[in-house]
């Protein structure tokens, strides 16, 4: 007998005993998480709204130097909001359920290839991003600042891109083994 015959066909109905059933179905208990996430999306427009304002407001007022601390925050807002919607679109298409957005003019290029691994690697991404601003505005204000704490936050900006770089590298040397596997006749 093969392999192949051994194992278990699916029925044509889709359902599932009862044990699997439900643990296939506990993925809907991330629901409420990613709907968490959603709120927290509101809270950053609310405060890229506000800081935004508070910029314009006093822009007159600014130095370059304070203008541009001002729009390093706002960029900061936007990129913790990009990795926000990275997370809620992507986990749940990953995780939950399809969102069926084939052919719809506005689908992310990227959601039609994710999968957990492409999501890790584009999470990493994002983090280091907003790592970069924050030591960008740390070094802008050296002169309020702690050498400690531009070192810490340069060690552990360090340290985001080689685990990123190790992210990146462990799923390239997966994939490579998965395509040999692939290749090898039976």
């Amino acid at each position: 007998m093969s392999a192949t015959s051994d194992a278990p066909v699916p029925s044509k109905s889709g359902s599932l005993r009862p044990l699997p059933m439900l643990i296939f179905g506990s993925r809907w208990l991330q629901l409420p998480l990613y709907a968490g996430l959603i709120i927290a999306q509101g809270i950053y427009v609310v405060r890229f709204i506000k800081d935004l304002w508070h910029l314009f407001a006093n822009a007159l007022n600014y130095s370059d130097h304070q203008i541009m601390l001002e729009v390093l925050g706002l960029i900061d807002v936007v990129m913790i909001s990009n990795l926000l919607m990275m997370v809620i679109i992507g986990g749940y298409e990953t995780f939950v359920s399809r969102l069926n957005l084939q052919g719809h003019p506005d689908e992310p290029e990227w959601l039609s290839h994710v999968n957990a691994s492409v999501l890790k690697i584009k999470l990493a991404m994002a983090i280091i991003g907003i790592s970069s601003i924050h030591l960008l505005r740390t070094f802008i204000e050296a002169g309020a600042q702690t050498s400690d704490k531009s070192m810490w936050q340069t060690i552990i900006h360090s340290v985001l891109i080689l685990s990123a770089i190790g992210i990146a590298a462990v799923d390239k040397l997966s994939n490579a083994s998965i395509e040999e596997a692939n290749q090898r006749p039976d």
